[in-house]
């Protein structure tokens, strides 16, 4: 799915796994290695979800950050990673504002699990089907099809077409999708994602006798939606 996810961990080794799986997931994923950078990224970006680990350099107790954002009205979804696996422990960071609490060593499959599930809370059709027209996108199975038809597309441009599929009816920057569909540190340019929407008309417009969906907004960006 086309999420953002910002990773504030200091263990470099874990991080670069967790990031890596979450890729290959196709999610988004920004990593902060201590606690200032990480409250910075997540102050000054747009994430759909936080995964915090409790013990970082720079703060006492990442904890810390999760109140901060909460103090300054942020709903942003934190799922707490920490070895810290007493129930005192975990009643302390519920406390504090995070969603979701998983204890080191953990299984990946688990991650991916409890993430889903929080990114479900705050929109009610996470999970349902996305329709435009005659396009229809299920981000729970990666089906896309158009009249019925089966489309297949890579896992960057089921994330594409679904950030374009969910604002449907409204213009979004080439920088908005930079930001939703590749993450903060990738070497990405506009023209990159120039040539991403040139894959998906052909895969989703020009094989169908359908209407245009996908719309260039001339100095800003794209908008799909059903008709001009």
């Amino acid at each position: 799915m086309a999420m953002r996810l910002l990773l504030i961990e200091d263990e470099p080794k874990l991080a670069r796994a967790i990031a890596k799986g979450l890729r290959q997931e196709a999610f988004a994923v920004d990593v902060a290695e201590d606690g200032p950078t990480g409250l910075a990224f997540a102050t000054t970006e747009e994430y759909d979800l936080i995964i915090l680990d409790r013990m970082l350099p720079g703060v006492e107790d990442g904890l810390d950050i999760c109140k901060t954002l909460r103090e300054k009205g942020y709903s942003t979804p934190v799922l707490v990673l920490t070895a810290r696996d007493t129930v005192p422990d975990r009643v302390t960071g519920l406390n504090a504002g995070a969603d979701d609490y998983l204890i080191k060593p953990f299984a990946f499959d688990e991650l991916v699990a409890r993430l889903h599930a929080l990114l479900r809370r705050p929109v009610a059709v996470q999970d349902t089907v996305i329709e435009v027209a005659d396009l229809s996108l299920n981000p729970q199975t990666h089906e896309v099809k158009r009249s019925g038809t089966p489309i297949e597309l890579t896992q960057r441009e089921f994330a594409l077409l679904e950030y374009l599929m969910r604002n449907a009816n409204r213009p979004v920057s080439k920088d908005q999708i930079m930001a939703h569909v590749w993450e903060y540190e990738s070497d990405i340019l506009p023209n990159t994602v120039e040539a991403f929407i040139v894959y998906l008309r052909n895969k989703v417009e020009r094989p169908f006798k359908g209407q245009k969906l996908i719309h260039t907004v001339r100095g800003f960006g794209y908008r799909l939606a059903s008709g001009e």
